[in-house]
């Protein structure tokens, strides 16, 4: 069994913590501790500068196997990358890879919404009314995408302004993003070594079984689709996004010869 390390051991502590208070917190006082620390979309008041890092320590509530499985993945993988590295390069990695898994979350969401805006747009809706229209609280957004109708305009294709709208008003969380760099980095560093999924117990070597969990991320992001425990709120190009930034980060550290050295 792998030995988990000290700045691992400390991440799931802070992880766990955080998620009973919010528990604790939505139970007890109502108070939404998501709001404050989820990213949220740039563009929506309730976005805070500090989002893309305090979202990597938040996980949904309603659903414990979204905490278990990042942190069982974040012990697994990321005490053998921090054995090898030291606490210090670790934890660059770690964050640089969340953040990057962010970024790239929120280009996609940018992409989204302004597929919404120019709908609209061709819709006879005017820069004002638009703007208006993404004013709204969530729920008149919906009830407004129901009557089909915003100021006395009809909107042409209802269930694209939803389909892409809806990222104005998403919020992201877990440590998945960084989770997925941590992963990369692993493939790289040991590509022969078997991995297999709880679901599906046949082990693969990590060179061919994190490519297929990236495919099957690239594939669910671009259709829509479900994550493995259900729903379609999946962030699955914040997934691709930490893997992205995993890959260049190594292959920088590869090419000036960084992975040789440990930063304790």
């Amino acid at each position: 069994m792998m030995r988990i390390t000290d700045t691992v051991k400390h991440l799931i502590i802070i992880n766990v913590l955080l998620w009973l208070t919010t528990v604790v917190l939505g139970m007890r006082m109502n108070i939404d501790l998501n709001n404050i620390l989820a990213l949220h979309f740039p563009e929506n008041n309730a976005f805070g500068f500090w989002q893309p890092i305090t979202s990597m320590f938040m996980h949904d509530v309603t659903s414990p196997m979204h905490i278990l499985f990042n942190m069982i993945g974040l012990w697994m993988f990321g005490s053998a990358l921090e054995m090898r590295w030291g606490k210090v390069k670790f934890l660059s990695f770690y964050f640089i890879t969340g953040v990057g898994a962010a970024l790239v979350h929120t280009i996609i969401n940018y992409y989204h919404f302004y597929t919404a805006q120019n709908i609209l747009f061709e819709s006879g809706f005017s820069v004002a009314e638009v703007n208006d229209f993404f004013q709204l609280s969530y729920e008149e957004f919906i009830r407004q995408l129901n009557t089909n109708f915003f100021n006395g305009k009809h909107i042409n294709d209802i269930q694209a302004v939803f389909d892409n709208g809806v990222s104005y008003y998403s919020t992201a969380v877990g440590a998945s993003g960084a989770l997925y760099g941590v992963l990369v980095a692993f493939g790289m560093m040991y590509p022969n070594m078997k991995l297999m999924m709880i679901f599906i117990p046949i082990p693969i070597k990590a060179k061919y079984f994190i490519p297929l969990l990236l495919t099957y991320d690239f594939i669910s992001g671009i259709s829509g689709g479900a994550g493995l425990f259900g729903g379609g709120s999946i962030a699955h190009f914040a997934h691709l996004g930490g893997a992205l930034f995993g890959f260049l980060l190594m292959w920088y550290w590869n090419k000036t010869q960084f992975t040789k050295n440990r930063w304790d």
